[in-house]
């Protein structure tokens, strides 16, 4: 048996994320559709992490065994040729056994997009959240400070969690502002509880809006108390940018 890294760049807009689930469409039965297409082979491909139904990526991982006998690259043209054109794969190798796309990854980077202008987008209504106030990013920056270390991240995630541990490290957090009215907002962790990301987000947005002053967002992480500024980003925002090892 080889194993077989993909890189993968997906728009999450008709999925309903990316782990396998009953007759809905998801990214990773979708893959593992055109594997078997290609191969005859029924295979389980392994992702990095699980993304939410709307979510995006640019650099997700995944691994899977096989018995085909293709090389990478053929096999990649192979399944760009096979899959819908919202899923592409950017990179293929052959790698060790042991290789394990989730338990083998270091940290994550994840970026959000905020569309902020007083008018909604057209072209990016999918990849961005429209905010029309206007955002102060410089307390957004000020607030997004407080995350980087290791903290409980818990009162930035879903009551549901099964996790046996909700303490994560984040590296580090950069907010920018482009010329186009884009707020883009990057988290590397070395792992992220569910909604994490666009838990922490929305709560950054509050900030923003000058709802919510920096040390106020301080206090919610050290203190680990949802409060009714607690906000969850939507989904289309999101980006999965890359997986480093």
């Amino acid at each position: 048996m080889r194993n077989i890294k993909i890189v993968i760049e997906y728009d999450g807009t008709d999925y309903h994320g990316w782990q396998c689930q009953a007759d809905i469409p998801t990214v990773q039965k979708t893959i593992e559709d055109a594997i078997h297409q290609i191969t005859k082979e029924k295979v389980k491909i392994t992702g990095s992490g699980r993304t939410d139904s709307g979510v995006h990526a640019m650099g997700q991982v995944a691994n899977f065994l096989t018995e085909t006998h293709m090389d990478p690259e053929t096999l990649k043209k192979a399944l760009n040729s096979t899959l819908p054109r919202d899923i592409s794969i950017i990179k293929t190798q052959e790698v060790p056994n042991y290789f394990h796309a989730q338990f083998n990854s270091l940290s994550k980077v994840y970026e959000y997009r905020i569309f902020n202008k007083p008018y909604p987008p057209a072209l990016q209504r999918n990849k961005v959240w429209h905010v029309s106030e206007k955002l102060d990013s410089e307390k957004m920056k000020k607030s997004a400070a407080y995350l980087e270390g290791t903290h409980d991240f818990s009162v930035f995630a879903t009551a549901d969690i099964t996790v046996k541990s909700t303490v994560r490290t984040v590296k580090q957090v950069s907010i920018r502002k482009t010329r186009e009215g884009l707020i883009l907002i990057e988290i590397e962790a070395n792992g992220f509880l569910k909604r994490m990301v666009r838990m922490i987000t929305g709560t950054l947005v509050e900030t923003g809006k000058g709802k919510l002053a920096p040390e106020e967002f301080g206090q919610i992480l050290a203190k680990g108390q949802k409060t009714k500024n607690v906000f969850t980003a939507p989904p289309q925002g999101l980006f999965l940018k890359k997986v480093l090892y």
